[in-house]
C-alpha cells in the first residue's frame, strides 16, 4: 500500500492556518480555535490533521508536533466542541442491554446506502462509497489499539483476539487496510494511504475522528468498547450485503473478497465483544455503562449523517464527495 502522507487542502480558516503551521518548526505560535461548526468540514479536517500526527504522519512535517503543547490544546478546544455536539445529539443512559438490543434487530434489505446500492445503484456509486469508507479502513483497526493497555484480565486478552483478526492474524497481506488497498485497485480507485482525503466530506471525516477521539483518551475507554461492539455487531450482516453488491456491479475478486472476509469473522466477534468485552468491562468497572452508551449510540448517529448526506446526493443525480472522481487529482 503506498503511503502518500501528504498535508490536505484547507477547508476554512482554521485548517488553512494549521496546514501552514505544520510547515514550521513545533513551538511555533498555534492559532485560536474560535467557534466552528462542530459537524464542519474545517473543524472535522483540522481535527483529522491532527489526529494522524500519531498515525502515519505528513512528509516535510516534523514529527515533534505531535506533542507540541500549543496543538495538543488546540485539539483539545476541537475535541471538547466535537464531544458536546455528540452528547446533545445522542438520547444518552445507561442501559447498555438495551442498546444491544437494539444493534440486533434485523434491518430491511431497501434501508440505507446499501439498500439503495442494491435497487438502483451503479458501479460508479459503489465506488463512491469505497472512496468514503478509505479513510476509515486505512486505520481500520488501529484506534482500538490505543484501549488495550486501559483493560485488563479477560476483557483485554478478549479485545486483544479480535485485533489479532484485525490484522491478519500475523499474516501482513491479510491486514484488513491491505484487503481494502486490494478491494480499491480491484475497483480501478488508488490504493494509496488517504489518497482519496480531500475528496471525501465531512460526514464520514466525523466517524474518523470519533475513532481516534475515543481511542487517545483514558476517559473515553467505555465509548471506545461501545463503539468497537457496534462495529463488529452490525458488521457481519452488512458486509453479506456488500459482497453480494461488489459481485454484482464491480466483479473483481478483490471488491468481493473483502467483504466476505467479514462475513464469518465478524459473526464470531460479535459474540466475543458482547460477552467477554462489554459484559466484562461493566463488570469490573460498572460505571462505564453510560459510556458505553454513548459510543454505541454516537456511532449509529454518525453512520446516519453519512448515510443521509450519501443518498441525498444520489437521489438529486450528483456526487456525495467532495469532486467527481473524475476529476480527482491526486494528492501532493
Amino acid at each position: 500500500m503506498t503511503a502518500l502522507r501528504f498535508l490536505p487542502r484547507p477547508r476554512g480558516e482554521l485548517s488553512a492556518a494549521v496546514t501552514e503551521l505544520l510547515t514550521r518548526t513545533p513551538g511555533s505560535a498555534v492559532p485560536e480555535a474560535g467557534r466552528l461548526d462542530p459537524y464542519g468540514e474545517d473543524l472535522l479536517l483540522t481535527l483529522h490533521t491532527c489526529y494522524e500526527l500519531h498515525y502515519q504522519g505528513f512528509d516535510g512535517v516534523d514529527e515533534n508536533w505531535e506533542w507540541d503543547p500549543g496543538l495538543l490544546r488546540l485539539r483539545r478546544d476541537l475535541e471538547n466542541q466535537f464531544l458536546a455536539a455528540l452528547r446533545a445529539d445522542v438520547a444518552g443512559g445507561d442501559d447498555v442491554d438495551a442498546e444491544l438490543d437494539c444493534l440486533l434487530e434485523p434491518t430491511s434489505d431497501t434501508d440505507g446506502v446499501a439498500g439503495f446500492l442494491a435497487e438502483q445503484g451503479t458501479a460508479d456509486q459503489l465506488r463512491e462509497y469505497f472512496v468514503h469508507r478509505s479513510i476509515y479502513h486505512h486505520i481500520e483497526a488501529d484506534p482500538y489499539a490505543w484501549v488495550i493497555p486501559r483493560l485488563r484480565g479477560q476483557v483485554k486478552a478478549s479485545l486483544v483476539a479480535v485485533e489479532f483478526d484485525e490484522y491478519g492474524g500475523g499474516r501482513g497481506e491479510r491486514v484488513h487496510a491491505r484487503l481494502f488497498a486490494d478491494l480499491l485497485s480491484g475497483a480501478d480507485l488508488d490504493p494509496g494511504y488517504l489518497h482519496y482525503l480531500d475528496t471525501v466530506p465531512a460526514p464520514m471525516l466525523a466517524l474518523v475522528d470519533m475513532m481516534s477521539l475515543f481511542g487517545l483518551h483514558r476517559g473515553l475507554r467505555g465509548a471506545l468498547v461501545g463503539h468497537f461492539a457496534t462495529v463488529e455487531i452490525t458488521s457481519s450482516p452488512a458486509s453479506r450485503r456488500l459482497a453480494e453488491l461488489a459481485r454484482t456491479l464491480l466483479p473483481h475478486p478483490a471488491c468481493e473478497h473483502f467483504y466476505t472476509e467479514h462475513v464469518e469473522a465478524d459473526a464470531v466477534h460479535e459474540q466475543v465483544m458482547r460477552r467477554d468485552v462489554v459484559a466484562g468491562l461493566l463488570e469490573a468497572e460498572p460505571g462505564q455503562a453510560a459510556s458505553i452508551v454513548f459510543g454505541m449510540q454516537a456511532t449509529n448517529l454518525l453512520e446516519d449523517r453519512f448515510a443521509e448526506h450519501v443518498l441525498g446526493c444520489w437521489n438529486e443525480d450528483r456526487s456525495s464527495l467532495r469532486e467527481d472522481l473524475s476529476a480527482a487529482a491526486a494528492p501532493g
